[in-house]
């Protein structure tokens, strides 16, 4: 500023200095004259500048450096620089919103922002999904005219945020729980925090509903136990009447030992995060397995057939793929009225292996099919106690088969038997040389 002083200073002195010599040659009237054009020329140029300056204020250019003489272009050059330092400010600032914006819109939660009459000042895109809002249509509109859930309105009025609201029925098909959390801020303004939990609440109902089952299931055969313990220690029996009484024990014992069996198989298959591995099973000693078990729990009931591909092989846990086939083989002798036919199958389908069960049963009724796999899932509750199923052996075939990419089909139709299908990728098949005698 100094030197834009100096440098006026220095032109006002030049510019009299010019005057008076004029005078002194040609006169006062000519210098007279000469100092009205050029004071007219000065006021022309600082007008032409003044005017330029004010459209540079109002559209500042970040490039080139506006080009002029004298003390103008000092001005210019100053205002370039100090506009290029706030246009870089600015650039950063408006940065760091955008990644700021880009962050809230990654998170897996809902944020909406309301001012200090409870208008949405703005939202991200998965409050849109919860709340069912439009973040352009719905802006400055109060939130609790469009999310209209009692609870939310009486939870915002309430002005008691401490404590998280859980919200049912909320989504598109008012099917989802949310969690919602106020949080004041700056002035009277809130942050409205969603987060989805329908699937933890409903891992949190199948937990309680699995520790009611497992409770129902063992409380049975200790009940039976208990009574006929008391019984044979309070009353005289033939002896007759004491085997047969420790026959039924044995019976509701070994079911309460198939029960805790099968829940550590569940437990140990949901634990192990380790791959099953890549070593060819030998699916002749498993097929060999399925054909002994058949038949021993058979007892010559069923007519059982099998039909084998011995060169046919995957790769997986040999343990773990027995008691899955086992369980499907097992089930369809269980559920299969005496002299019914059961069919077995081990064959290649498409470059995949297929192990399939066809039995002539009781079949499945098809609400029922999409719940098989369920813990202590029964069609036939009754039905299954009589056979001394567990209700697990279906979710140990789940998960056995999730472990090993393969899938499982049903296909059954009530009262004309069921035909369970296992698909193993074409990736965990393999070949190996048939064995001849």
């Amino acid at each position: 500023m100094n030197i834009i002083w100096a440098r006026s200073i220095v032109s006002l002195a030049l510019l009299a200095v010019l005057s008076t010599a004029i005078a002194a040659i040609v006169g006062v009237k000519t210098a007279l004259v000469v100092a009205l054009i050029a004071l007219i020329a000065q006021t022309f140029f600082s007008t032409y500048h003044t005017q330029r300056l004010w459209r540079l204020l109002d559209a500042p250019v970040y490039g080139e450096v506006p080009s002029a003489p004298g003390v103008w272009g000092e001005i210019y050059y100053r205002l370039h620089k100090l506009a290029k330092r706030w246009h870089a400010q600015v650039r950063q600032v408006e940065q760091q919103h955008s990644r700021f914006i880009q962050a809230i819109q990654a998170s897996p939660n809902g944020v909406a922002m309301l001012d200090d009459h409870d208008q949405i000042e703005w939202c991200n895109a998965i409050a849109e999904q919860h709340f069912g809002l439009d973040a352009k249509r719905d802006l400055r509109q109060h939130i609790t005219h469009l999310v209209r859930h009692p609870d939310f309105v009486r939870y915002l009025n309430s002005h008691q945020y401490d404590e998280m609201l859980v919200m049912r029925g909320m989504g598109g098909k008012r099917q989802n729980v949310l969690s919602v959390q106020v949080f004041p801020y700056g002035e009277n303004r809130k942050l409205v925090l969603s987060a989805d939990i329908t699937e933890l609440e409903r891992t949190d109902s199948m937990r309680r509903d699995f520790v009611a089952n497992v409770s129902h299931e063992l409380k049975t055969p200790l009940t039976v136990l208990s009574g006929f313990l008391e019984t044979m220690r309070e009353l005289p029996l033939a002896e007759d009447e004491r085997a047969r009484y420790l026959e039924l024990m044995e019976q509701q014992a070994s079911r309460m030992r198939n029960i805790v069996d099968a829940l550590l198989v569940l437990a140990k298959l949901e634990g192990d995060v380790r791959p099953p591995g890549d070593q060819a099973v030998d699916m002749r000693s498993v097929i060999n397995h399925l054909r002994e078990d058949a038949a021993t729990l058979s007892g010559g009931r069923h007519q059982i057939t099998f039909d084998v591909d011995d060169t046919l092989t995957v790769t997986g846990g040999e343990t773990e793929i027995l008691s899955a086939l086992g369980n499907l083989v097992t089930n369809a002798v269980r559920y299969t009225p005496e002299g019914g036919t059961i069919h077995v199958q081990w064959q290649a389908s498409g470059g995949k292996a297929l192990f399939s069960v066809q039995d002539t049963g009781f079949g499945i009724p098809p609400a029922d099919i999409p719940r098989l796999t369920e813990r202590f899932y029964r069609v036939d509750r009754s039905r299954s106690r009589d056979t001394g199923g567990t209700g697990l052996g279906l979710a140990i075939v789940k998960h056995v088969l999730q472990r090993h990419d393969a899938v499982l089909e049903v296909r059954s139709e009530e009262g004309h038997g069921s035909t369970f299908s296992v698909r193993f990728p074409a990736q965990r098949t393999a070949r190996r040389q048939a064995v001849h005698a």
